[in-house]
């Protein structure tokens, strides 16, 4: 089951539930077996070892449920540690497990013993989940939800620096509709101003057609970060950028921030067009532009030195310099007690 996007809580007969930024997953039980599948229909269970007996101690012995894998570091969801969970070495998988282990959050339970739930409608579902999970144990959880749109409007906003994306509205009648956007997901959004410091060529439209814009912004001590990249343009705006920028190519490395990015990729500084495990094979070439153009551009949320998601372009803002492009421009929740919600049963339909 899929979401739509919206940019406000939606007011009327909803359940809404925290967003959590982690794997989405289903997890299969029947008797000893446990099969912990991805969006995609791939098997999770080598990345996640140290879930198989949490999910056996805690789930009914035959049932079907949905939920996210998720990793909490410091306070707050780290996303960057379950992206180090694909990993082909079982050995580092292992190490990883005991030094970062992963929870899993239940919110829909599909099937239980010999019944298939999927026609039943949400709220069913949601109280045959609590009733099940009633006896589970960390790390596994069920997630916390309401019919408030207050409250929700306040998890809203209090935890989003707990790293959460923001609020799920479901519809209480609704039956589990795979495949459909049935949910409303509501995400934050907001704008910041970026240094544009290089580019990349669209597939199949080298020398005419742009793909993505390559953002930096400027950290305490003046060095410019790669934070992420802009890339949703029509073609007709992808012809136009390539135009625009051509003069901003001239001698651009000369003395670009970026120049020496090879040497640096394995520090602090994230350069683009390094490569790793997530993008091998991939062309991550890229053009370097003279860091003089600023864009404002739409994001969800800052994931220690980067944007979590891609931007979306807004304007160009000829009123700034690549100077005034700086982290501190960015505005920051205090991270939210995730104790509040992994300590113990969430309230059932508050």
């Amino acid at each position: 089951m899929l979401c739509k996007l919206a940019h406000a809580i939606p007011d009327g007969d909803w359940l809404y539930e925290p967003k959590w930024d982690g794997f989405r997953a289903l997890v299969f039980r029947d008797g000893d077996r446990i099969i912990l599948q991805s969006r995609e229909c791939k098997p999770l269970e080598r990345y996640f070892p140290e879930l198989i007996e949490p999910l056996r101690a805690s789930l009914p012995e035959r049932a079907v449920l949905d939920g996210e894998i998720v990793i909490a570091t410091d306070g707050a969801l780290d996303f960057d540690a379950l992206l180090q969970r694909i990993h082909p070495a079982a050995s580092r998988v292992a190490e990883l497990a005991v030094r970062t282990p992963a929870s899993f959050v239940a919110w829909d339970l599909l099937a239980l013993g010999d019944e298939d739930l999927r026609a039943r409608p949400q709220l069913e579902r949601r109280a045959a989940l609590e009733l099940a999970l009633a006896t589970a144990a960390p790390p596994v959880f069920v997630t916390p939800m309401t019919r408030d749109p207050v409250v929700a409007a306040d998890w809203f906003s209090r935890f989003e620096g707990a790293g959460f994306d923001g609020v799920i509205a479901k519809p209480p009648a609704a039956p589990y509709a795979a495949g459909k956007r049935v949910l409303v997901k509501v995400k934050h959004e907001r704008t910041a101003d970026c240094a544009v410091a290089g580019f990349r060529w669209y597939k199949g439209g080298k020398g005419t057609l742009v793909g993505s814009l390559l953002l930096g912004l400027h950290d305490a001590a003046g060095i410019l970060h790669h934070v992420g990249v802009c890339s949703a343009f029509t073609q007709a705006v992808r012809a136009q950028l390539a135009q625009e920028l051509e003069p901003l190519r001239e001698r651009a490395l000369d003395a670009h921030p970026w120049r020496d990015w090879a040497e640096l990729q394995d520090q602090a500084v994230r350069q683009p067009g390094a490569t790793s495990r997530w993008n091998r094979g991939k062309d991550l070439s890229w053009e370097p532009l003279r860091p003089e153009r600023v864009c404002e551009v739409a994001y969800d949320h800052l994931q220690g030195t980067r944007f979590r998601h891609a931007t979306h372009f807004r304007r160009w803002r000829p009123d700034r310099t690549a100077a005034d492009c700086r982290y501190d421009q960015l505005e920051v929740t205090p991270a939210a007690e995730l104790a509040a919600i992994f300590a113990g049963r969430p309230s059932p339909s508050s």
